[in-house]
C-alpha cells in the first residue's frame, strides 16, 4: 500500500474530524470560543500523534504548539476564522455531500490543519516535525507573530497549510502595509463664513488621489474605509482615510512608508498625520523555490499530477517566516473556494491527496533516521 493509499483509506476519518472542528465556531475575538477550538484539536492531535502539545497563551490567547527537533519542519496553520458566532446556526445544510464539506471556516483552514495532522501521522510523528496552530491570523496575527518567528527559527523549513483555490502552491505572497491618514482643519458654519474655515474633506480629498498615485507595477495602494465632518451645515474639521497597500518586494514596501510618511497638507492650516506600516513583509519567490522543487518531485513520485505555483496579493502568516529568513511554502492545505465567503467549501477526495503531498515533502525535507 503507497503512503496515498493508506491516506485515501482513512478519507472519512478526515471528513469526521474536520467537521467536528468546524463545528467549533472560533470567530478571531471571541477567546472562549477559540479556547474551546484549542482544546477539540489539542485532543485531535494528541489522538493522532500520541504527542501532547503546547499550550502557550499571551495576553489571554491560546495556541498550540507540537515542538520539532530543532532544524525540523515546522507546520503552520490558524484555528481562527471571520465567521461570526451563529453563523453555522444559518448556514445550508447538509454541511457534507458526496464531493465537499461546506461550512465556516472549513477552506480556511479547518481542513488544512486536520490533513496535516494526518500527513505527521502517516510518517509516525516524527520527532523532527512539528506544528504551531495560532487564534489570530484572521487579525493581522498581533500577537501570535512573536511566537511565530521564534519557533519558525528553530526550523529549517516552514510548510504553511493556507487554502488554495485550485491546488496551486503558493510560492510568493506580497507584503501588507496598513494605514491609517487623520486630517485636522478648522470648524465653521458652512453657509456663513465657510471661507473661514480649514476644509479637512477636501484636504482628504487631495491626500488620497496622491497616495492612490504611488501605486504601480506590482505594488498596490489602495485607500479604502473614509470618513469626515460632524454635521452637514459645517466645514468638516476632521477627516480620515485608510489605506490597505500590498507589496512584492520588501524594498518596495520600504519606499513606499518612506512616501507615506513623508505626506504634507495641501490646504494652508491643514494638518496631516499619518499612522501605521508594514504588518507582514513580502514572501518572496526565490526563497520558496528549493521546497517547491521538492514538492513538485514528491508529486510525481505519488502520482498526484503536476503542481503550479503562484504569486498573491493575499497575505498569511508564511510572510512572517519568510520575513526573517527561513524557507516557506505555503498553500498546502484544502482544495476548495470561496474563502471569507459564504458557501466556503473543502473538497473531500483532496483531503488524502493533499495529505500525502505534505506527508512526502516532510519526508523529504527531514534527514534519514539513524
Amino acid at each position: 500500500m503507497t503512503p496515498l493509499d493508506e491516506l485515501t483509506a482513512r478519507t472519512e476519518d478526515m471528513v469526521r474530524d474536520t467537521l467536528d472542528l468546524c463545528l467549533v465556531e472560533s470567530p478571531s475575538h471571541d477567546l472562549g470560543r477559540l479556547a474551546e477550538a484549542v482544546e477539540q484539536a489539542a485532543e485531535l492531535g494528541t489522538r493522532l500523534l500520541g504527542r501532547t502539545p503546547q499550550l502557550i497563551e499571551e495576553q489571554g490567547r491560546p495556541a498550540l504548539y507540537w515542538e520539532p527537533a530543532r532544524g525540523g519542519v515546522l507546520l503552520l496553520g490558524h484555528l481562527d476564522t471571520v465567521w461570526p458566532v451563529g453563523t453555522l446556526a444559518r448556514w445550508p445544510k447538509p454541511l457534507r455531500t458526496s464531493t465537499t464539506i461546506s461550512c465556516p471556516g472549513v477552506f480556511d483552514m479547518k481542513a488544512g490543519i486536520v490533513h496535516g495532522l494526518y500527513a505527521m501521522a502517516a510518517l509516525g510523528a516524527p520527532p523532527g516535525c512539528g506544528m504551531l496552530l495560532t487564534t489570530d491570523e484572521e487579525i493581522g496575527s498581533p500577537t501570535s507573530r512573536p511566537l511565530i518567528e521564534k519557533t519558525a527559527g528553530r526550523a529549517a523549513a516552514v510548510l504553511v497549510l493556507e487554502a488554495s483555490a485550485d491546488g496551486a502552491l503558493k510560492s510568493g505572497r506580497k507584503g501588507v502595509s496598513q494605514y491609517a491618514v487623520r486630517i485636522s482643519g478648522r470648524a465653521v458654519h458652512a453657509g456663513l463664513e465657510p471661507e473661514k474655515g480649514v476644509n479637512a474633506l477636501m484636504e482628504l480629498t487631495a491626500q488620497v488621489g496622491a497616495v492612490a498615485a504611488f501605486g504601480s507595477g506590482g505594488l498596490t495602494v489602495t485607500p479604502t474605509l473614509a470618513t469626515a465632518g460632524t454635521t452637514a451645515n459645517t466645514v468638516p474639521a476632521e477627516a480620515c482615510f485608510h489605506v490597505d497597500a500590498r507589496a512584492t518586494t520588501r524594498a518596495e514596501q520600504d519606499v513606499l512608508h518612506t512616501r507615506m510618511t513623508a505626506l504634507s497638507p495641501v490646504l494652508p492650516g491643514a494638518r496631516v498625520t499619518v499612522e501605521g506600516g508594514p504588518n507582514r513583509p513580502p514572501m518572496e519567490s526565490d526563497q520558496a523555490a528549493h521546497l517547491l522543487d521538492l514538492a513538485r518531485a514528491t508529486a510525481r513520485h505519488l502520482a498526484l499530477g503536476s503542481i503550479r505555483a503562484v504569486h498573491v496579493g493575499g497575505a498569511s502568516d508564511g510572510n512572517f517566516t519568510a520575513g526573517i529568513g527561513i524557507p516557506t511554502l505555503d498553500g498546502l492545505g484544502a482544495v476548495g473556494a470561496y474563502a471569507h465567503a459564504e458557501g466556503e467549501y473543502a473538497v473531500i477526495a483532496e483531503l488524502p491527496r493533499r495529505a500525502a503531498l505534505v506527508a512526502g515533502l516532510i519526508a523529504r525535507l527531514l534527514p534519514p533516521a539513524g
